[in-house]
């Protein structure tokens, strides 16, 4: 399956397993890499640069096939030491890295010298462009469907991707609400050169997350997630569970929302110790995309990449090929 992806990226299938926190660790990274696809490595999942080059290294020991980094810029009081993280990436020859939150500009001249391939998340077309313009090789375009921060337009993936389509130059992949192979054939015939999935590749064997995790997005549908941080202008998507519906209560009162009332129910380190460490999926803040709908089982990372393969070869030359006659 070669597209513009596989051939900027050096990998069998346009499929990436997108950067998440606590999740993006060796085991899944080098085991969606192994299956062709491209593994990443969560850089602030890492409490140290020092720990991500050991993190690296390690990952090497598990593959000799491409996988990158992923680097999420964030506005915060105390900002991670970005510019060492970024030190550490290019020091240990890693050529491919994806870059989330704000704009990787800063750090684009570093990249580039070290000719290290640039994936920009984006969740509007206005910031795609921005990244075309700034130097990033392809842009990973996040629909509303997504896990984590979907962005404030609220625009699904069926409209966003054929409208940034419309106004880039380099490959777009598409991410956000996609976990089987019919859906992959879809964002390619809107344009897309490839898939970026993160929600999916939890519920695989290989995901360092609890198993009560795995089969929750199983039992699960389509409804169950919710978002948060709406009147903070800062909304992510994330699990329907106890705590979840207990910040959307809060936010709904009437007047503002004040964070403090809000961040020992929210606070990232509850929910990696709770609910993806200890597995009681109630008791914390976990991220999910709208895929869980579509999750039915906790695959290989190998067995759900080569069903989705298939199943998008099926669509494509079957299915759609209907219309053409």
């Amino acid at each position: 399956m070669q597209t513009k992806i596989t051939e900027l990226f050096n990998i069998q299938y346009p499929i990436i397993q997108g950067g998440m926190m606590w999740v993006g660790l060796a085991e899944l990274a080098s085991a969606v890499s192994n299956a062709g696809g491209l593994g990443l490595i969560t850089a602030l999942t890492q409490p140290t640069p020092e720990d991500l080059k050991k993190e690296i290294e390690r990952c090497r020991t598990m593959t000799d096939k491409p996988f990158g980094v992923n680097l999420t810029i964030l506005p915060a009081i105390k900002p991670p030491p970005y510019e060492e993280y970024v030190k550490v990436i290019i020091e240990s020859g890693i050529k491919i890295v994806e870059t989330a939150g704000r704009s990787p500009e800063p750090f684009m001249p570093a990249f580039k010298e070290a000719g290290v391939k640039v994936i920009h998340k984006c969740t509007s077309v206005r910031h795609a462009i921005k990244a075309e313009k700034v130097g990033c090789d392809a842009v990973s375009v996040d629909g509303f469907e997504c896990a984590g921060h979907p962005g404030e337009d609220d625009v699904t993936n069926l409209v966003l991707l054929p409208a940034a389509f419309k106004k880039l130059s380099i490959p777009m992949v598409a991410s956000g609400g996609i976990g089987t192979g019919t859906q992959m054939a879809a964002a390619m015939a809107l344009g897309a050169e490839g898939i970026n999935m993160g929600t999916r590749f939890v519920a695989t064997q290989e995901a360092p997350v609890h198993e009560n995790m795995k089969q929750a997005m199983v039992d699960a549908d389509e409804t169950q997630t919710t978002l948060m941080f709406r009147t903070l202008k800062n909304t992510a998507r994330v699990f329907k569970n106890d705590i979840a519906t207990q910040v959307t209560e809060i936010e709904a009162r009437p007047g503002e929302t004040d964070f403090s009332e809000l961040q020992p129910l929210v606070a990232g380190v509850r929910g990696r110790e709770r609910c993806i460490e200890a597995g009681d999926i109630n008791d914390g803040i976990w991220t999910a995309g709208m895929v869980i709908g579509v999750i039915n089982d906790i695959p290989t990372c190998e067995e759900l990449i080569s069903r989705m393969v298939s199943e998008a070869k099926e669509t494509l030359q079957q299915r759609l090929a209907t219309f053409t006659d």
